[in-house]
């Protein structure tokens, strides 16, 4: 049988060959197997990150960027961050202690997501984090914490909107949600957090993730400023902080295209212009995770066998979906797509060979790349799966089989 090579994502930029060999921060990638102690190994290129926060910047002056911990929580990632943007958003306890372990002040963490634990309530309360409440019980369970503490909570709420993003690969609202306060039941609701005597913080709204239409982002972050002004005026209040949410997305698959980041900044700075009288004082900000950190991460795994099946070539790499769940089409996927995939040895080499790229779990779910055009690999060679800096380590079954986790490092810091 003749195997038919098949399409996969591209390649994102930064990233070029020394010595033949695909380099990292300006460092090859076998020296930074050698460096980490061996493979399976997740890199992040810190500089990669740290020219989308300049991008960011330059795009939508004047709002703040919040980091979405979800995205990637390594701690050295978290602890550069924190220079570089203005908050966090979290969605756990545990997200609270990465940050508290980063040396993160409560003041500039958000903590969104149903099902709050009454200890992390607690915790957020004593750490003077704005908690953004997702239903009226939600908010007698903070009220009543706060009473027990003695402390006046730091509240916004978090609104499920009447409309979605359109385009997006994970919808956060509209319709029925386990996620926010259904927004015409908001004004009431914002009136009895303020008569209980709670910090008001403002709104957040999220209305999906991973969407590379601008027009899309746009429309939504218009529609979301005309709801909150509604909402804002219907309650009585002012609207301190207005988290817009995120979703912008980065290009896994074929076909898919970088966002135009100057499009969405544009339009949100001229709706920003025209915003409601009642908006006038209130800061707003973006909460990104996906697009500031997926292209910079790059997973690397080393070819231990190379095996030849009924007229197919199997590359199996001692890493798998207990690491980079998402790349074997398990995690949302419909219908499974290739990731940018890479023979890291052999970067600069043309594509001789189509082969699959499979896992060592013992389960047919486990396959990193689908017929792939690329160079000849032999064991020993490393495979370099990209976009693999969100949704990548902390996202996978890593105790799964029981092959243990991956290694993380963060390159390019001098």
């Amino acid at each position: 049988m003749t195997q038919t090579a098949k399409p996969m994502g591209p390649i994102p930029q930064g990233f070029a060959a020394l010595d033949g060999e695909l380099a990292i921060a300006g460092v090859r990638a076998r020296e930074w197997v050698k460096r980490a102690g061996g493979a399976p190994l997740f890199v992040y290129d810190a500089g990669l990150v740290a020219a989308r926060i300049d991008a960011f910047r330059t795009a939508f002056p004047g709002v703040g960027l919040h980091y979405a911990v979800k995205a990637n929580p390594f701690g050295p990632l978290l602890a550069f961050m924190a220079g570089r943007v203005d908050g966090f958003d979290i969605a756990s306890g545990g997200e609270l202690a990465a940050l508290r372990a980063a040396d993160v002040s409560g003041t500039r963490i958000g903590f969104a997501g149903p099902g709050k634990r009454s200890a992390d309530i607690a915790a957020a309360i004593a750490a003077g984090i704005t908690l953004h409440i997702e239903s009226s019980h939600e908010a007698d369970r903070v009220l009543d914490a706060g009473a027990r503490a003695g402390v006046a909570p730091r509240l916004a709420i978090r609104i499920n909107p009447d409309f979605q993003l359109a385009g997006a690969g994970m919808r956060m609202g509209g319709g029925a949600a386990p996620f926010g306060v259904d927004s015409e039941q908001v004004p009431a609701l914002v009136r009895r957090l303020v008569a209980a005597g709670a910090e008001w913080r403002g709104f957040h709204v999220y209305a999906g993730s991973q969407a590379l239409d601008a027009g899309a982002i746009v429309a939504s972050q218009l529609a979301t400023l005309e709801l909150v002004a509604r909402l804002a005026e219907a309650a009585g209040v002012t609207v301190p902080v207005c988290n817009l949410g995120g979703g912008f997305g980065i290009p896994y698959f074929p076909g898919q295209q970088p966002l135009d980041l100057a499009a969405v900044g544009n339009g949100l700075g001229e709706g920003l212009s025209q915003r409601a009288a009642v908006l006038a004082e209130t800061r707003f900000v973006l909460e990104l995770g996906r697009w500031l950190v997926g292209e910079a991460g790059v997973y690397l795994a080393e070819v231990v066998d190379r095996k030849h099946s009924r007229g197919e070539t199997f590359l199996v790499v001692d890493g798998g979906l207990h690491h980079q769940l998402a790349a074997s089409g398990n995690f949302g996927s419909v219908i499974r797509r290739n990731y940018p995939c890479a023979i890291a040895t052999r970067f600069d080499a043309a594509a001789d060979d189509i082969a699959h790229v499979v896992g060592c779990l013992c389960t047919p779910l486990d396959r990193l790349g689908d017929a792939l055009a690329l160079p000849h690999a032999e064991p020993g060679d490393l495979v370099a799966l990209f976009c693999a800096g969100a949704y990548g380590a902390s996202a996978s079954p890593a105790a799964f089989l029981g092959h243990g986790p991956a290694r993380e490092v963060l390159a390019g810091l001098g």
